[in-house]
């Protein structure tokens, strides 16, 4: 069956997607002929966005078989060592060069968010949304290309760790606190904030890897 909206997107983007929205999940197999079959493309920009993804270590080989990859607990700890800089400098930035229009949006997301508490999946998006919108307005674009490669190997995290107990409450305070800071021009207090919360993410992630 085609996958909905598909039209305006590429094959990468596509499967990019279906990874991130965890519909393959580390170490499922892709197949081609599948890709092709469910997004309503032809092969040949499957095969293309696969190799693409392969070059990204998206995916990984198993024989013949290309698997999505998953991180062992060193890549995660450089993944998140990495992510804790970028984001924090995007916050920094975000303090300095955001808008009006931009900080608003900012407190509205943490202010809607506030419903989606106890829907980890729903308060992902809601967070991956709030991420981007915090590299944006740092008004930076090579800063915000660089996390975008950050946060498409965070697509290689089977669960999020706002699916701990408690964590998605936690986490929007912490979102609060980066806007607070952002909304005061406090780019030290922002770059900390952001620090903490990818800190405190970090620590529920290894929690749940350890339960697990």
């Amino acid at each position: 069956m085609t996958h909905p909206r598909t039209q305006n997107k590429d094959a990468y983007t596509l499967i990019l997607e279906a990874i991130d929205l965890g519909v393959y999940k580390p170490g499922d197999r892709l197949v081609e002929s599948d890709l092709a079959d469910r997004f309503g493309v032809s092969r040949t920009p499957i095969r293309e966005a696969l190799q693409r993804l392969e070059t990204q270590s998206l995916l990984t080989r198993d024989g013949r078989s290309l698997i999505v990859a998953s991180l062992d607990h060193n890549q995660l700890a450089e993944l998140y060592a990495v992510r804790s800089e970028l984001e924090g400098l995007a916050a920094r930035l975000a303090a300095r060069h955001a808008t009006q229009e931009e900080v608003r949006v900012l407190q509205e997301m943490v202010s809607d968010d506030r419903a989606l508490i106890g829907d980890a999946n729903g308060l992902a998006r809601a967070n991956r949304r709030f991420h981007k919108m915090i590299h944006l307005a740092s008004h930076n674009r090579f800063l915000v290309q660089q996390l975008d490669m950050v946060h498409r190997s965070m697509a290689l995290m089977a669960t999020t760790s706002l699916a701990a107990e408690g964590r998605g409450e936690v986490a929007l305070q912490e979102h609060q606190a980066i806007v607070t800071a952002i909304k005061a021009r406090n780019e030290d207090a922002a770059y900390d904030a952001l620090k903490r919360h990818i800190s405190k993410a970090f620590e529920t992630r290894l929690k749940l890897s350890a339960d697990r």
